[in-house]
């Protein structure tokens, strides 16, 4: 606390004793510092520690130069070298594309790897290395270079320290990792500190267009350019360049370079420089960057004695602002999917949508953290349909990846729109939802339209399946369909896919417990095993699946035998441990015996537990998964970060809740974290937490109050938490049976 002292002074020429006063302040909470970037970059997490700015185009990060599954976010901690520093990433998916406009300092002569493949590189060691949300540092040991990062929304901007030497900056746009390679690219010199160019790409992200402009700020003393003619299945379709920029350096002399991006074209990238990174202040951005990440973190406020759970939250608070991101100009302008240039109208565009993982959580909790960004985004889906002719599925740089299963744009619209959320077209979102739901050519929706599943056995040879998985999710996404439509007054349009949301009890064998695939002539696949997992189920297993009702679990409690059965079943999913965790596939991580928390459909899973008689073991899996499964370490996601997902389960669950059905207003509750939290909303309200006992010991809920009134419902509502309620638990280190 700081005391501002006002001093006594002198009026009109005769002593007055002024009263001394002492205004009490607050110093401001750097909520920025608390973030670890460094968490999810070991094990299966794919994060990157890199900067960028909240929901920012650019992603500037290390890359270390080698590819694979554990670099599939360019960066992963174990390794010891660093290739180069290029400008977008993906946080932890399991599909590795981008690392766009990659540059690395050097000095002369450089290191070079051309036999693994890691090319021009140089060792860094973690004890000269660290981040926070919108910085990044680290040492080029082999260079004696310093490297700093940091980012607005379109830019990156990076400042390197050399030694005494002749140093080079290196442009690497023939350069790709994983999935991605190069069709063309481009460097123009416009004048002695400027370059643009382009890089075009083939890979996850489907004819990707990057356009750039960098700004240095020293004029570089020469340039070589390298060139080698890119060749696809023997025809030549453009050209990769590499570009070395020269530079005499004295100890101590600092060079930083300005990098802006853009979908549409060199011109946009330019406004956008212009626009975002007009000076050479790298400090002044850091401390920019780090101002507006303070800003969104703190619309979350937590209090409590734990520091280490205030880096896991706000490190996860941090990681659900990553994704989507912007991916329009500051004018506006953006590539659309149907590769033409569009415009918006004072919204802003966005890409990189992993929305089978974040119609889950990440979603849900954008309607009460970033509600304008929320309306931007499903102006986003609906342009895509526009353009696209359908709802996107998984839309990376403005094009279609076609990755996942399920039409998962709608519960996003749909959510939305229940909360009265922005001033989107409501009659368009529901034609898109609708359009989208009945495509009969797309991914088995025909079928699943004429059996009311689709046919384990009607897939084409070679092509995906995932039967059983697509009919239940198809299922979800209808009942959100019918929501909207009953809303609506569209009677005719919410009775049928109301009808349809019920096409989940068709997979349900009583004589197995599970659901299970079906064939074209209704029978049930034959040697069925929950434990398998098949191409029929979509990186699961019969178990995780068998809970994908999430518009309807009273309904599949009564398909089991009734509330007794249906917790059976539960502590059954809780405790079978049929294999060692070797025999498991890579996505099935986070385990506790069948339920997978490193993956998104056993997400919603523990909060089931609120239906049965025993809602004190939801608390009690809650508290295990918080405690044990997200760790302030490299390893400290136990899965693929996926966009925002895994870290917007936890701060949901760290709040005390969680949104098991996404667009029924209603938020199943669990066991908070900390002993006050507040969150600030955008009406002005602020909806409150206490639980003044809670520990780790102290998990299972005792009572509940709600406005100081006894509550005795095992779920809160979206009108509670825009009304500004405060909910108070009492806790204790036994369960309330």
């Amino acid at each position: 606390m700081k005391g501002h002292i006002v001093s006594s002074f002198f009026l009109m020429g005769s002593f007055a004793a002024c009263t001394t006063t002492v205004k009490q302040t607050a110093e401001p909470v750097d909520y920025a510092a608390m973030v670890n970037p460094f968490i999810g970059t070991d094990f299966t997490g794919n994060t990157y520690p890199g900067a960028q700015a909240p929901f920012g185009m650019v992603q500037l990060s290390p890359d270390n130069g080698l590819g694979g599954w554990n670099r599939i976010s360019g960066y992963y901690y174990p390794d010891s070298t660093i290739a180069s520093f290029s400008h977008t990433h993906l946080s932890g998916t399991g599909a590795g594309d981008l690392y766009d406009i990659p540059f690395m300092p050097v000095t002369l002569p450089y290191k070079e790897d051309k036999e693994s493949g890691l090319g021009i590189y140089s060792k860094f060691s973690h004890a000269e290395e660290k981040a926070s949300a919108g910085y990044y540092q680290v040492k080029l040991q082999d260079y004696d270079i310093n490297v700093e990062l940091t980012a607005t929304e379109r830019c990156g901007i990076q400042r390197y320290t050399f030694p005494k030497a002749q140093a080079a900056v290196i442009l690497n746009l023939k350069r790709a990792l994983n999935w991605d390679f190069t069709n063309c690219s481009s460097v123009q010199v416009v004048d002695s500190c400027t370059i643009e160019g382009y890089r075009f790409s083939e890979g996850w992200a489907r004819d990707q267009h990057v356009y750039f402009r960098t700004r240095f700020s020293k004029p570089f003393k020469s340039v070589q350019m390298d060139s080698t003619e890119v060749k696809l299945k023997g025809q030549k379709v453009g050209m990769a360049y590499v570009a070395q920029f020269n530079f005499d350096t004295q100890a101590g002399d600092q060079l930083v370079l300005a990098t802006s991006l853009s979908s549409v074209s060199a011109e946009g990238a330019a406004k956008n420089l212009q626009a975002e990174a007009p000076h050479n202040d790298f400090d002044r951005y850091v401390t920019e960057a780090k101002a507006e990440w303070n800003k969104q973190l703190g619309k979350i406020e937590v209090q409590g004695n734990d520091a280490e759970d205030k880096v896991k939250f706000y490190t996860a608070l941090y990681h659900s602002m990553l994704a989507p991101t912007i991916f329009s100009d500051v004018d506006g302008s953006y590539r659309g999917a149907d590769k033409q240039i569009h415009q918006t109208n004072g919204w802003v565009n966005y890409s990189t949508f992993s929305l089978w993982d974040t119609y889950r959580a990440s979603h849900p909790l954008f309607t009460y953290t970033e509600p304008e960004r929320t309306n931007d985004m499903i102006k986003t889906f609906l342009a895509f349909y526009e353009q696209h002719g359908r709802l996107p599925l998984w839309p990376l740089w403005g094009a279609e990846t076609e990755m996942m299963i399920g039409y998962h744009a709608v519960p996003v619209i749909v959510d939305a729109y229940l909360k009265g959320i922005g001033d989107f077209d409501s009659e368009k979102a529901l034609e898109a939802c609708v359009t989208s739901a009945d495509m009969d050519s797309y991914r088995g929706v025909g079928l699943y339209k004429k059996y009311g599943y689709i046919p384990y056995n009607s897939a084409i040879k070679g092509e995906e399946n995932w039967s059983m998985s697509k009919s239940l999710e198809y299922a979800y996404d209808d009942y959100c369909i019918a929501r909207m439509a009953e809303k609506m007054g569209k009677t005719d349009i919410a009775k049928r896919f109301y009808d349809r949301s019920q096409n989940y009890r068709k997979l349900f064998n009583p004589e197995t417990g599970f659901m299970q695939p079906k064939d074209d002539k209704g029978q049930f696949i034959p040697d069925f095993n929950p434990d398998d997992y098949t191409e029929y189920i979509c990186e699961s297993n019969a178990w995780h699946y068998l809970w994908s009702v999430q518009q309807d679990p009273k309904g599949l409690m009564e398909l089991l035998g009734g509330q007794d059965k249906f917790e059976e079943k539960l502590d059954s999913m809780f405790t079978h441990h049929p294999a060692s965790d070797e025999e498991l596939p890579i996505f099935s991580t986070g385990m506790i015996g069948q339920y997978a928390h490193g993956n998104e459909p056993s997400h919603h899973v523990i909060y089931l537990y609120n239906l049965t008689r025993s809602p004190w073991k939801t608390q009690q899996y809650v508290a295990k998964v918080m405690q044990e499964l997200y760790l302030n370490e490299p390893g400290g996601i136990c899965g693929n970060e996926d966009c925002g997902q895994m870290s917007a389960w936890y701060v949901f669950s760290a709040m005390g809740f969680y949104p098991v059905d996404p667009v029924s207003g209603q938020y199943e509750m669990g066991t908070p974290l900390f002993p006050e939290l507040k969150l600030h909303l955008n009406n002005g309200k602020t909806f409150t937490v206490l639980a003044p006992n809670v520990n780790k010991q102290n998990i299972y809920v005792q009572s509940v109050k709600v406005n100081g009134q006894v509550y005795d419902k095992t779920y809160l509502t979206h009108q509670q938490i825009m009304d500004g309620a405060t909910v108070e638990f009492e806790m204790g280190p036994q369960p309330k049976k």
